[in-house]
């Protein structure tokens, strides 16, 4: 009696065009967003920007000119300028009375500060960026979450919990949009610090999981502590 394994079935047309199909999808589908999604943001900021300059300020060689991509050359100059006018006194001066005069209206001031807020947290240099990525029980023991190390505990919170042991101050993002998450003051025994950049561990949150980073780039693989 024979014990060959039958060899196994070969694959249609159908299904052999549908496998071909999907993977050029995955190949082409990313770079075709990714030119759409540039055009479509240039061609925004154009529209926006353009009509608000006088042709009378431009330089002579730019008066006439357009092009795609001309606003946005034009409001990188302009964010450049105020960046650098912002530097010397009179310019922290004038923004600092701005601002005064923007905490005095009471709608404004809440969606000002809030888009300030925000602007500041993801524009961040790296002094004040999250450190590194992290593991953490969460929310019981056994059980561990992707989180991003922020600092060490410091102030009230710190003498509150008690100063017998160091506690880190973790933020732990949900998914798949990190913006939003918890403030954890862990134990720095608890916090398993990871290799892998802190971008490549928001990718792994926001996509659940899907987008794990390559070996190379994660490397060291520390145990779980016990």
């Amino acid at each position: 009696m024979s014990t060959e394994t039958p060899p196994p079935p070969k694959r249609g047309l159908l299904a052999g065009l549908r496998t071909s199909f999907l993977t050029g999808l995955v190949i082409v589908a990313p770079a075709v967003l990714t030119v759409w999604i540039i055009f479509a943001a240039v061609e925004f900021i154009d529209n926006r920007v353009l009509p608000l300059i006088p042709r009378a300020l431009l330089p002579g060689f730019l008066t006439g000119l357009s092009f795609p991509g001309m606003g946005v050359l034009i409001f990188l100059g302009f964010t450049l300028l105020v960046g650098w006018f912002a530097k010397n006194f009179i310019g922290r001066q004038l923004i600092d009375w701005g601002e005064r005069i923007v905490a005095r209206m009471p709608v404004v001031r809440s969606v000002y500060q809030g888009l300030k807020q925000i602007a500041e947290t993801v524009f961040a240099q790296s002094s004040t960026s999250f450190n590194r990525a992290c593991l953490v029980e969460y929310p019981r023991r056994g059980i561990w979450a992707v989180a991003f190390i922020s600092a060490e505990t410091r102030g009230e919170v710190r003498s509150h919990i008690g100063e017998t042991e160091k506690h880190i101050a973790v933020f732990l993002p949900t998914t798949p949009n990190p913006t939003s998450g918890f403030l954890l003051f862990v134990p720095e025994t608890n916090v398993i610090p990871l290799e892998m950049s802190v971008e490549d561990a928001a990718k792994l949150v926001i996509s659940a999981g899907l987008v794990v980073p390559e070996p190379d780039r994660a490397a060291a693989r520390i145990a779980p502590r016990r």
